[in-house]
C-alpha cells in the first residue's frame, strides 16, 4: 500500500538525479508503481543513462531559480531527490542561492551537517509549493525487507552483535555521523565517517602480523547500516550495491545486516547472487526507525 502523502497512481512524478545508479532504479521503480517520472538532471553529476533517457531535463544546482521554475513548468505531484552529490565551493553556493535566502541564514546553514542542509533544500522547495516524497512513498521495493535475504543466516552470536550495532547507531542518531558501523562480535571497530561506507569498510579489513592473522583477528567483521533516527526520510536514505559486497568480501566480512525499510538496495538481485557466491549473509532487521 502507498502512503498517503504519494501522488495518485499515473500523475507526473519529478526526479532530480544526481550520479550513480540510483536515480535510474528509482525512475524505473516509480515506472512500475504507475508513475508519470521525468529525470531533472544535474549537470556534472547525473550519468549517461539519466541523460539519454527521453525527455530529461539537464539543470545546474547553481542555478535553483532555473530549477524551480522548471518544476514548477512540468508541474508535478511530487519530486524525489535521488543520487549521489559533493558540496561545490561555500562561496559558490552562497553567491547562487543569495536570491532565495539571506545570506547569515545560508552561512549558517552550510556550515551545519549534510542532513540539515538537506531538509533546507527541501524546505525551499516546499516555500515554492512543491511536494518532496521520499523513495519509501515511489519506489517501496527497491527498500531493504524484514528477512534473511541470502542462503546463509546469522548465527545467534552475530544477531547479538547486530543488534549491538544497531543500537549504538541509534545512540548516534542526534549527532548526524555515519549511518553504519563494523562490529567484530560486541566490539566496535569502526563508525562511518565523512569517507563514507566503502573507506569505511578498507580500514577494518583484517591486518596482518608476521604473514598471520591474529586469533583475535580471524572473528567475523559484519557491516550495520540503517537510518538515522530522526532522520528525514524524503532525502538521503542509506544505500548499498554490488560495490558494498565486493568490499566486505575483500575486508573478511560475514555480512550485512540492514533496517528493513530503511536501507535502499541498488540491484537487490545481483546483490544476493554476489553474497551467495561469497558465502556472506544479507538480513533485513526491523529498527525503530523503519517500517518494515
Amino acid at each position: 500500500m502507498m502512503p498517503d502523502s504519494a501522488p495518485s497512481v499515473g500523475r507526473r512524478l519529478a526526479i532530480i538525479a544526481g550520479g550513480g545508479d540510483f536515480p535510474f532504479e528509482v525512475f524505473q521503480s516509480s515506472l512500475r508503481q504507475g508513475y508519470q517520472p521525468r529525470f531533472f538532471a544535474l549537470r556534472g553529476f547525473a550519468g549517461k543513462q539519466v541523460r539519454a533517457e527521453p525527455g530529461t531535463e539537464m539543470v545546474d544546482m547553481l542555478h535553483p531559480s532555473d530549477l524551480i521554475a522548471r518544476l514548477r513548468q512540468f508541474d508535478p505531484a511530487g519530486i524525489v531527490l535521488a543520487g549521489h552529490v559533493s558540496r561545490p565551493n561555500p562561496t559558490l553556493l552562497m553567491s547562487a542561492f543569495s536570491a532565495l535566502r539571506h545570506q547569515d541564514e545560508l552561512r549558517q546553514v552550510f556550515g551545519e551537517g549534510d542532513d540539515h542542509v538537506l531538509t533546507r533544500v527541501i524546505r525551499l522547495l516546499e516555500d515554492h509549493n512543491l511536494t518532496v516524497l521520499g523513495v519509501d512513498a515511489v519506489a517501496p521495493d527497491l527498500l531493504c525487507p524484514p528477512i534473511v535475504l541470502t542462503r546463509k543466516a546469522p548465527v545467534d552470536s552475530e544477531y547479538r552483535a547486530i543488534h549491538n550495532g544497531f543500537a549504538l547507531l541509534d545512540a548516534l542518531s542526534p549527532f548526524d555521523c555515519g549511518q553504519a558501523m563494523v562490529c567484530q562480535g560486541l566490539r566496535v571497530l569502526a563508525v562511518e565517517g565523512l569517507e563514507g561506507t566503502d573507506r569505511m569498510i578498507k580500514r577494518t579489513a583484517p591486518r596482518r602480523r608476521w604473514f598471520r592473522l591474529t586469533s583475535d583477528e580471524t572473528t567475523p567483521r559484519i557491516l550495520v547500516k540503517t537510518a538515522k533516527s530522526s532522520q528525514d526520510r524524503r532525502v538521503d536514505l542509506p544505500a548499498v550495491g554490488s560495490r558494498t559486497i565486493e568490499n566486505c568480501v575483500k575486508a573478511g566480512f560475514s555480512g550485512l545486516a540492514l533496517g528493513a525499510g530503511s536501507v535502499v538496495m541498488i540491484d537487490r538481485a545481483a546483490m544476493i547472487r554476489e553474497a551467495d557466491r561469497a558465502g556472506l549473509f544479507i538480513v533485513g532487521v526491523p529498527t525503530g526507525g523503519s517500517d518494515g
